[in-house]
């Protein structure tokens, strides 16, 4: 793995899990309810991580944007499925395990399958 893909895969990961409390963190601390305008400020700097992720990641797959696309949808689920059970105490059923394991398929897939 070249330093881009790592960039790519970090700024992506610690982007999902800002937007995810940034979208789930009304259900956890009430005073999120009581500041969605601050949370909606988050906004701009998310953008800037997702520009940023991007041109990592189209210079770490070549040129290409499928890759980047589907390991950032693949990681998203990840990470939403595991904040969301941990924080939320949502069980992680049956469904939800085979569909974590089709994302990790995919992002295996996108990283050492090539073309």
């Amino acid at each position: 793995m070249n330093k881009e893909f790592i960039l790519f895969f970090t700024l992506i990961f610690v982007t999902q899990v800002v937007i995810w409390f940034q979208i789930n963190g009304q259900f956890i601390w009430p005073s999120f309810t009581k500041n969605e305008l601050m949370l909606c400020l988050l906004g701009t700097p998310i953008s800037w991580a997702f520009i940023k992720a991007t041109k990592y990641g189209y210079l770490a797959f070549e040129g290409v944007l499928w890759p980047q696309r589907l390991i950032g949808f693949a990681i998203g689920i990840i990470l939403f499925s595991l904040l969301t059970w941990w924080f939320l105490d949502e069980g992680i059923n049956t469904k939800t395990t085979v569909c974590l394991i089709l994302s990790l398929t995919i992002v295996l897939i996108q990283m050492f399958w090539k073309s």
